[in-house]
């Protein structure tokens, strides 16, 4: 095992130079490339054959303190839980793509990628040392355009999926733990994926059968189907319904106990059979007195006969463009809230949120609270503030309030692709005697140095709301931490 453990991590640390080095070459080529105004990813062109290569890769700082609010010292004193961390993250992505057009006008495509990734130091979740490669993508597809406007595309194999704004299907992949670069997160294409879409002018019809990349560890054997409606109007707004029906899982659910009194009980393959609705909406751009308006709405609710859960979960979003300030300032509020599972009945209604998009522009509950809390079981007030200084330059300040739908019921729960539940973190919370659970604060700044390079920085402190206080005896510590990365996309 020993053995296994330093040939993966020596393989790991190779991926880590290898990726440095094709960055450095990449972006040679890049400048090269452009002095002679021709597209440097392309290793083929002609005879209706198209074969392009694509690459991206990263390197994040992170630095932690006072992880999960320092609960290890209250639930595990003995398991030796560093609650403060530093840790470098990397990893590449590199793949090769083609395209043929055939006689008939249909053309037949495909994707070859795999991630290579590496955890240098230990992270939060007390991982370091370690990485591993996968494949990412691996499919083949073909489309074809009907001369009375009508499409159709059909791809099989591994590769990327999101639907919607990615409340329920976006994130196919799990990173972090033995896999490394926890906080990138690099892997986001499903396993397997059967896509087939139909177009009519802006509407698209998609049906899949998708199957995530687990890890190893915790794989739940899960298997998805549905079907995605969509508009796209062209001003700019749209309109969506999604089903999503569980085919088959061994994942557990969470259920609180019967009046919030004892140890939540767990519901063994209970994911299994679970149906979802997810209707998303944004507004076109309005004109007059409203036009740096823009309005989206989200709403989901589930239910399965077998278990018999009910629940439910939305979002609504409001943003205002301040147009004729410098830096062209954006405020957006949002109010998204996930429902928790009522210990006052037998009915289960603890939303699962399934594959969701995870990041703090996407679908996170706060910065650093949704390292604990997945939307399960809780609802959040946030505000941003995007001020965009130079075109290569961004910064955005994000708040964010906590709070529990339900008390004594549970909010934190590992699932295969969130959170694991080993070691000193694991069911952190399982319910809280006050609503209030934390306030977020992040401050991050982008630029793009190039049409290739970015580097991103954040900055973020969760104060701990009296629900989190009143779970341990004493003092609470604000948990705060940082990051600096650079990533390179071709």
């Amino acid at each position: 095992m020993k053995a296994d453990i330093q040939v993966s991590s020596a393989r790991a640390r190779r991926g880590v130079a290898s990726a440095l080095t094709a960055t450095s070459i990449a972006l040679a080529s890049i400048t090269a490339a452009s002095a002679q105004d021709r597209d440097p990813t392309i290793l083929y062109e002609g005879n209706g054959t198209t074969v392009r290569t694509h690459l991206q890769a990263g390197v994040n700082a992170v630095s932690e303190q006072n992880l999960f609010w320092d609960f290890a010292d209250s639930f595990a004193p003995g398991a030796g839980f560093n609650a403060d961390k530093n840790w470098l993250e990397f990893y590449i992505k590199p793949g090769v793509s083609f395209e043929k057009t055939l006689d008939s006008g249909q053309v037949f495509y495909g994707k070859l990628s795999a991630v290579a990734s590496y955890t240098l130091g230990t992270d939060a979740y007390d991982y370091g040392d370690t990485g591993r490669t996968t494949i990412e993508e691996a499919y083949l597809g073909l489309r074809m355009q009907q001369t009375e406007g009508m499409g159709f595309d059909f791809s099989l194999g591994p590769r990327e999926l999101k639907l919607g704004t990615g409340m329920l299907i976006a994130n196919g992949g799990s990173s972090g733990f033995e896999r490394g670069a926890l906080k990138f997160g690099p892997r986001k294409a499903w396993e397997m994926a059967a896509i087939g879409e139909i177009t009519q002018g802006a509407f698209a019809a998609t049906a899949f059968y998708i199957d995530p990349n687990e890890r190893p560890a915790s794989d739940g054997h899960n298997r998805l189907a549905g079907l995605d409606m969509r508009f796209d109007d062209p001003r700019g707004g749209y309109l969506g319904l999604t089903y999503v029906n569980v085919v088959n899982s061994d994942s557990a659910y969470i259920q609180a106990a019967p009046g919030g009194l004892g140890a939540p009980v767990i519901l063994p393959g209970a994911r299994d059979g679970t149906n979802a609705l997810n209707l998303y909406a944004r507004t076109n751009p309005f004109s007059g007195a409203f036009e740096n308006w823009v309005a989206s709405a989200d709403f989901a609710y589930e239910w399965n006969d077998r278990i018999d859960l009910a629940a439910w979960a939305g979002r609504v979003q409001l943003g205002y463009t301040f147009a004729d300030l410098s830096w062209s300032p954006t405020l957006t509020y949002s109010y998204q809230s996930f429902s928790g599972d009522d210990p006052n009945t037998a009915r289960l209604e603890r939303f699962d949120p399934l594959y969701y998009e995870g990041s703090p522009s996407a679908w996170a509950t706060g910065s650093k609270s949704s390292m604990v809390f997945i939307n399960s079981n809780v609802q959040a007030h946030g505000l941003s503030l995007k001020l965009q200084p130079t075109r290569q330059d961004s910064v955005t300040l994000r708040y964010a309030h906590i709070r529990a739908n339900e008390l004594n019921s549970p909010i934190q729960f590992g699932q295969a692709t969130r959170l694991d539940t080993t070691g000193a973190t694991a069911n952190v919370l399982s319910g809280v005697t006050n609503a209030h659970l934390s306030d977020d604060v992040f401050l991050e700044y982008s630029r793009i140095i190039n049409r290739n390079t970015f580097l991103t920085a954040g900055v973020s402190v969760s104060i701990p709301g009296k629900g989190i206080k009143n779970a341990v005896p004493g003092k609470v510590p604000n948990w705060i931490g940082g990051f600096l990365n650079v990533v390179v996309n071709f």
